[in-house]
């Protein structure tokens, strides 16, 4: 094998992947920095021609004078230097050390040799070796900020960028941008909205102007990313930010912030990009994993719809908290598959069994019952959307309704301590059959729950953020098509949470004992048209003029509003932070009949005949049929809206 000869570059590199190589090369330039200063001074101080005394008294000076210098750095380690993370406090550490020896100098030389030297040769001597030190030091790192912005300027795929927040955590992540070269962002500056920081620099970046300026400085520097560095923003000014920025196109990142302060870093990959989540009108619900833990640790639990979103999210929690045995129950067998095998990989300690079954099959879940003996049952399983309900109603109330009796009686025959059941705000004064359906369920839970042993309870919440078949897994589908975004109606607003703490407080109310109606405080209702503008903007694209908003109207069964609670229900007790418990009035007496007679409706598909027996079971129910939109402009923060096609069908968002 031919060795390639050794190059310049080859010695370099080798020099600087050894540490004692480096650390002597360091000590050898201060020693040559001392001696250039002291000179430097002289000739300086005298004019160009030292007098033969002065001459002499630096000869004999220099030796002290080098080697205190060079014992100080080695004593407070500045010659073991960072070119790349160094910064003011290493700066400020090499000032002090080298006062420190000019001092020891002036005391030793003098008071031990009886010589010294003009004393602004002196003074003018610490300032030249430090500012020559100085250079040493963090001239690398300067040159290769500089080198390094170049090579991000000239690279395909680079991004001008402007950071959002000019505080510490937009000062760290500026420092890790600029000395890194493997990401694509090209700081151009800040926004921030402290006067004081108006015009001034931070990391050789201006702070070019505040917060409400986005529009113009993103227009005025073609920036392409905004980068949000502000700890703990709140969802409130962050869709400010982006209705702000709606009519200019960039993107959107965020640090976390369960990463602001992680080891006092910030990096590039902290940074994700700006989520629905993110703009929540509330700070996201924190749980305590040891109470959680406490539930449901050693316990035998089953979960119905196992393979949704919500039913996905239960077992991953109640396997993360240590149950013995996962029972996961479905009749999607792909989801389901897919699900258990996800749970086995992360968490081999925990038994998990998949069973492919019908909650409309009572024999089927009394055996599956009284095989597994669960100690909770969870009811997820469900129809849930809307408007195919409307057009299968006969199926809503099969499945929602007596799939949840069959639920509860298997729970209640299998001796199950706690079942706990899904229910949605939907079936609060439902317009729809799925609303409705869901609110019959409610009814047999609790009337179940009067004569069981078993504790039952529903849970009652609003939609959750990328469950599947939500809205905004939908508005990033027809985003990523390049529109249009299809929103029913301008002033359609609905409550959001998460899935992670939806379930969280789903585990926390169904398994406290605290009723057997709970309902999740989903804080202040979203207008979904500002959620369709928002999640075009953080897309990078501007709402109206390259991704259109559709108005379609409502749909049979669809609200412009959802609620929590009734009238009847709003006298609530708040049992903890994001739980409340109802007080509704108990089922009619007569709930038993109503049932036979909607399952022989559902049985026949007698689909009217099914109408008028929801609305004799529940009261509050009405049907809304759909609503098309009017040809009028509509008022709102977003933009005009026109006629797109036949007048009352649909109308479009333009800019």
């Amino acid at each position: 094998m031919v060795r390639r000869p050794r190059t310049l570059r080859d010695t370099l590199l080798g020099w600087a992947s050894n540490p004692t190589a480096r650390h002597l090369a360091i000590l050898g330039c201060d020693a040559l920095a001392t001696v250039v200063a002291l000179w430097f001074c002289m000739l300086l101080r005298f004019e160009g021609r030292v007098p033969e005394l002065w001459s002499e008294a630096a000869t004999q000076a220099l030796p002290l004078l080098i080697g205190l210098r060079l014992l100080l750095v080695m004593v407070f380690r500045l010659h073991r230097w960072s070119f790349r993370m160094s910064g003011l406090s290493e700066a400020i550490r090499l000032g002090l050390t080298m006062f420190a020896g000019t001092c020891f100098f002036v005391f030793i030389f003098w008071k031990g040799y009886g010589l010294h030297l003009p004393r602004t040769v002196v003074a003018l001597e610490y300032f030249v070796t430090t500012t020559l030190m100085g250079l040493l030091r963090f001239a690398p790192r300067v040159g290769s900020s500089w080198w390094l912005e170049r090579v991000r300027s000239r690279r395909d795929g680079a991004r001008r960028t402007l950071i959002v927040g000019a505080g510490s955590a937009g000062d760290l992540l500026a420092r890790d941008l600029l000395r890194s070269s493997e990401h694509q962002f090209q700081v151009i500056g800040f926004a921030d909205d402290d006067p004081a920081k108006l015009g001034t620099f931070i990391d050789g970046k201006p702070v070019l102007g505040r917060i409400e300026d986005l529009p113009i400085l993103i227009a005025h520097h073609h920036v392409e990313m905004v980068l949000l560095a502000i700890p703990n923003l709140a969802a409130e000014r962050i869709r400010e930010i982006l209705t702000l920025c709606a009519s200019q196109k960039a993107s959107f990142k965020i640090i976390p912030a369960s990463f602001t302060w992680l080891d006092g870093r910030i990096s590039a990959a902290m940074l994700h990009d700006l989520a629905p989540e993110d703009l929540l009108p509330r700070a996201q619900v924190a749980f305590d994993r040891d109470e959680i833990r406490k539930l449901v640790a050693g316990r035998r639990v089953l979960i119905t719809g196992a393979g949704g979103s919500i039913g996905g999210e239960i077992c991953r929690q109640l396997a993360d908290n240590g149950v013995s045995l996962l029972v996961m129950v479905d009749m999607n067998e792909n989801e389901l598959y897919l699900g258990a095998r996800r749970l086995r990989v992360a968490h081999p300690e925990v038994e998990v069994r998949t069973e492919v079954a019908d909650i409309r099959d009572p024999a089927r879940l009394r055996r599956l019952g009284n095989e597994v003996r669960p100690e909770f049952v969870f009811h997820a399983a469900a129809h849930k959307h809307v408007p195919l309900m409307e057009e299968a109603p006969e199926e809503a109330i099969k499945n929602n309704v007596f799939g949840t009796l069959n639920v509860a009686r298997m729970a209640d025959a299998c001796g199950a301590d706690r079942l706990v059941f899904i229910s949605t705000d939907k079936a609060v004064k439902p317009t729809s059959v799925m609303g409705a359906s869901k609110r019959v369920a409610e009814m047999v839970v609790r009337d179940l729950a009067r004569t069981s042993r078993t504790c039952m309870t529903a849970v009652r919440f609003g939609n959750v953020l990328g469950s599947a078949g939500s809205v905004v897994p939908i508005f990033k589908e027809q985003i990523e098509r390049g529109g249009p975004v299809t929103v029913t109606h301008p002033d359609c607003t609905r409550y959001f949470m998460t899935i992670p703490e939806a379930v969280g407080l789903v585990l926390l109310a169904g398994l406290g004992g605290y009723g057997d109606l709970c309902v999740l405080d989903m804080g202040e209702a979203i207008r979904i048209a500002d959620l369709a503008a928002h999640l075009i903007t953080m897309a990078g694209y501007v709402p109206g003029r390259e991704i259109p908003i559709v108005f379609t109207g409502l749909r049979p069964g669809e609200k412009l509003a959802e609620e929590l609670l009734t009238e009847e229900e709003e006298k609530t007790q708040v049992v903890r932070n994001r739980i409340k418990v109802a007080r509704p009035p108990p089922p009619p007496a007569d709930l038993a009949q109503k049932l036979e007679e909607l399952r022989r409706l559902a049985e026949h598909g007698d689909r009217e005949g099914i109408l008028r027996a929801l609305s004799a079971a529940v009261p509050t129910y009405c049907f809304t049929p759909a609503q098309p939109l009017e040809p009028q402009a509509v008022s709102g923060e977003l933009a005009e809206v026109v006629p797109l096609r036949a007048a009352g069908a649909e109308r479009q968002l333009t800019s």
